[in-house]
């Protein structure tokens, strides 16, 4: 073995060549390399001598390959491809899931998450494709999908419900105080109007004044959901959102509702894959992260004895029924 690797020739040698054969020139190949034209003509030419052979003819601007440098090439190439392949085969493969997301669903629930998944999956490369445009599983190689609609969502898919679309109102603090309640007429034609893609405003003005006698004349439209929820907490006027979107604004109280009427559309959020996902393992941990997110997002009812602002109630927090505060079963 000692003796095979002695009559070996110089590995800086062949690979000077093996650059200097691709650019058939021995300034790109310095340039490549990281070192100085010279220094890759002295490799070349010792490499010549070592092999008692005229692998280059040398004009004035180019290089050409000998019948002996053609012959060599091929095989020096073939040589170092098969340590590349070996090398990489000792490294670990890492685990990439591209999911393909909204940019509202990416800012608003997504973005603010990833430190925790980082943390329990430091192995998992994440990639985050956020676009309005529906991504194609094949051609965009996306592994994972949060998708808005009803299922079937295509042939050789799987889907499963993450959330339920459930849109509620929501306003600054503030600007109620200023205001006044919005569920109160005389108070709700002050209030701009901040409408996203989706414009879900006619139907619900249509459930909470069902005599059609508030209007507001001010409207500001956004082609994001995520901008009219900033807008809102910036006091700019009402938006609608999907509850889960708004969770930590509410816990936090930059936003309250000022309506407890909520909004079913017939539309949710399902967490979308192929039912022969190419990394299987790294997506099903990413979806039961994903699951195991979402149940975590509630945060706790304000605490005993802080006052609640006009006209909120427990339930028009956001938050679930808390031990003592069950709302009764809808018989519907």
């Amino acid at each position: 073995m000692t003796d095979g690797i002695r009559r070996l020739p110089p590995l800086n040698a062949l690979r000077a060549f093996e650059v200097a054969a691709r650019h058939l020139n021995f300034r790109l190949a310095a340039e490549e390399l990281g070192v100085t034209q010279g220094a890759v003509a002295q490799q070349v030419r010792g490499l010549e001598t070592v092999l008692g052979l005229k692998l280059f003819e040398r004009h004035a601007r180019t290089l050409a390959l000998t019948e002996a440098g053609r012959s060599y090439v091929g095989n020096i190439c073939r040589a170092f491809e098969l340590i590349s392949d070996a090398t990489d085969a000792l490294k670990p493969e890492p685990r990439r899931v591209t999911i393909s997301v909204t940019p509202s669903f990416a800012s608003r629930w997504l973005i603010p998450r990833l430190p925790e998944f980082t943390e329990a999956h430091p192995d998992i490369d994440l990639r985050i494709l956020a676009t309005d445009r529906l991504s194609n599983f094949q051609t965009d190689a996306v592994d994972l999908a949060v998708r808005y609609g009803r299922p079937p969502f295509g042939p050789g898919l799987t889907a499963d419900l993450l959330f339920e679309q459930v849109i509620v109102a929501v306003a600054s603090p503030l600007l109620i105080e200023k205001l006044g309640p919005p569920d109160q007429a005389e108070n709700f034609k002050h209030y701009a109007l901040l409408h996203d893609a989706h414009d879900f405003w006619p139907q619900f003005l249509d459930v909470i004044f069902s005599g059609g006698a508030a209007t507001s004349g001010k409207n500001i439209r956004f082609n994001q959901t995520s901008l009219a929820i900033e807008a809102a907490a910036a006091g700019q006027g009402l938006a609608l959102a999907s509850l889960f979107f708004v969770t930590d604004d509410l816990a936090s109280r930059r936003l309250v509702r000022p309506f407890t009427t909520e909004l079913r559309v017939g539309a949710d959020f399902y967490l979308v894959s192929p039912r022969k996902p190419r990394h299987p393992a790294a997506v099903l941990e990413v979806g039961e992260w994903m699951g195991a997110a979402k149940a975590w997002m509630v945060g706790p009812l304000p605490p005993q004895g802080q006052a609640l602002p006009p006209t909120m109630t427990e339930e028009g927090w956001g938050f679930p029924p808390q031990p003592g505060h069950e709302k009764p079963e809808d018989d519907s």
